[in-house]
């Protein structure tokens, strides 16, 4: 179904009415994450959605870091951000913009709620006032603060302001109704004492406005007219809009709510994030087994194949989890069709054609890919002595397995039809060699005998090749859902989520592989060159993914 045919979306249908009521006459959507981590595959489904939605109704999308919180927030993680989202192919509407840009508006509206006596210093203790808040079935009551006066509420918010009390000491709360309903709107917190150092403003301020406080008032003053939110912010919704309705805000955004990205097999709390890499399990966030887009961009994956798997799951109000299957059909249907094709022998087992002339090289051509003319053939250099996998040879065998067997045929995969004659084994039984003759008559063709090889392995030159190092990467978790039902996610880390090869050898080609530029190793997956680590003499190469679904089929078992 192509995106004309497929049907809108509700978000879609929304702000067509919302435009053709003429409740906005532009559409201006934004992207806000907090920079106190990096992106992860949740991320990516709104920054789709955001930018996508803006793309659709030729309106803008900012980028905006809401950093409100010193505590938790790096500069690494700003532009790590940024990178991410330009990487998706997304430009946000001009320079991108922080929250921290607000801090002196933000501030005077706290004082308009102080002097309009909807707000006030409270001195209860963080464990008082949780005390005081109720529960989901009982009523809060007020705090013994909450009927200062619009001077004494002035007076120490001021001192607040000026480093004068220390942190926990008291707080700025909005006075709405303690016995509502909904949580939220029991005095929340606007405004907290944090003697720390900001990334944007540095030592301006020791108070900071919450998330709540600042969220819609930045929205505002951006004229965002349609703010876009995953559906856990839903039970916020009447506090946003009593902020803005209760401040001179600039315009009037309109929240909508859907349901956030829930994927199987996967973690995608920046907490347990943040756990995995203070505790070592992973080497970083950008680590290739991390759901984060800068781990999934170092495996391999590409930003088409993220947004077309963003556009398959849909957008809804209805929470599910999303089978992991589907980003991996996506990324293999994207290198299937987009990948440049390879050949690399993981566990070489020397071959010599004993009838091939000593110090001669030919240099053979495969195609790039096998219905891309766009994309330029490889010369293959072939000699005397070749590798091929270890699995790929066996004295014996059964009719099931075409490869390359003692007294059998095989074809070389682009190149020739060899034959294996004999053996050569180490002290300990081991086969290091196998001698083969080469039927120089097959290539391109069958042999003239008739007898047709049963199989087609591949093969690099034992020569010039390059010599590289292979990590095979798989599902960081063995559990569908890892963090689910009180169980450690710990506990689920898969054994096996990572196996490092040395000494493979791939073609020659594979020399100028770019970082990130992704392969089909023909016969072994598709292939990355790793932007982190290895050299220009030994490049590592990161398996992105199967060239089949391997774990449905043991599921299947």
């Amino acid at each position: 179904m192509t995106s004309e045919s497929k049907p809108a979306h509700f978000l879609q249908n929304l702000i067509r009415e919302d435009l053709a009521e003429g409740r906005v006459s532009q559409v201006a959507t934004r992207f806000p994450p907090e920079p106190n981590g990096y992106l992860h595959i949740g991320h990516a489904k709104s920054i789709c959605l955001n930018f996508g939605l803006a793309q659709e109704f030729g309106g803008t999308c900012n980028l905006r870091f809401d950093d409100t919180n010193p505590a938790k927030e790096e500069e690494e993680f700003v532009d790590a951000i940024k990178r991410d989202v330009s990487w998706l192919g997304f430009e946000w509407n001009g320079e991108a913009k922080y929250s921290s840009d607000n801090f002196d508006q933000l501030y005077q509206w706290a004082l308009h709620l102080i002097k309009a006596g909807k707000a006030y210093v409270c001195d209860l203790s963080a464990e008082e006032a949780r005390h005081y808040r109720g529960t989901l079935k009982e009523p809060g009551k007020n705090s013994p603060y909450r009927d200062r006066s619009v001077e004494e509420n002035l007076a120490l918010f001021e001192k607040m302001r000026n480093g004068e009390m220390e942190e926990g000491q008291c707080s700025l709360r909005a006075k709405i109704d303690m016995a509502a309903p909904n949580i939220n709107l029991r005095d929340p917190i606007i405004y907290r004492i944090k003697k720390m150092a900001h990334h944007q403003t540095g030592d301006k301020w020791c108070i900071y406005p919450s998330y709540d406080f600042t969220h819609g008032q930045c929205d505002a003053i951006e004229g965002i007219s349609h703010s876009i939110c995953t559906l856990e912010f839903e039970d916020h919704k009447p506090l946003y809009d009593w902020l803005i309705e209760n401040l001179p805000v600039p315009s009037r955004p309109r929240q909508y709510e859907f349901a956030r990205l829930h994927l199987n097999y996967t973690v995608v709390s920046k907490r347990k994030l943040k756990q995995l890499v203070d505790e070592g399990h992973v080497d970083g966030w950008d680590d290739p087994r991390m759901p984060t887009l800068s781990g999934m961009r170092r495996r391999g994956f590409t930003p088409t194949s993220i947004r077309n798997f963003c556009e398959m799951i849909g957008v809804t109000r209805s929470d599910s989890v999303v089978d992991v299957g589907m980003l991996e059909y996506s990324i293999r249907d994207d290198l299937d069709k987009n990948a440049p094709r390879a050949m690399c022998v993981m566990e070489p087992l020397k071959v010599t054609l004993k009838n091939y002339p000593e110090g001669r090289e030919e240099m053979l051509s495969a195609p790039g890919h096998p219905v891309r003319d766009d994309l330029p053939a490889r010369e293959l250099p072939f000699g005397r002595t070749l590798y091929i996998e270890k699995e790929d040879f066996r004295e014996e065998a059964n009719k099931k397995y075409k490869r390359l067997v003692l007294g059998k045929k095989v074809r070389l995969r682009n190149a020739y039809v060899i034959f294996a004659e004999e053996v050569v084994k180490n002290d300990a039984g081991e086969i290091v060699e196998v001698i083969c003759s080469v039927d120089l008559d097959s290539l391109g063709k069958d042999p003239a005998d008739g007898v047709k090889p049963k199989g087609v392995i591949h093969w690099v030159s034992a020569v010039n090749n390059v010599e590289c190092e292979v990590r095979l990467y798989d599902r960081l978790f063995n559990d569908s859902a890892p963090d689910a039902g009180g169980k450690n996610f710990l506990d689920c880390v898969n054994p096996d989520n990572l196996q490092i090869l040395k000494g493979c050898k791939a073609e020659i080609g594979l020399a100028k592989a770019a970082p990130e530029q992704g392969y089909q190793f023909e016969r072994n997956g598709y292939f990355c060159r790793d932007s982190k680590y290895g050299s220009a003499e030994v490049p590592v190469f990161n398996r992105t993914i199967g060239l089949r679904d391997s774990w449905a089929k043991e599921q299947n078992k």
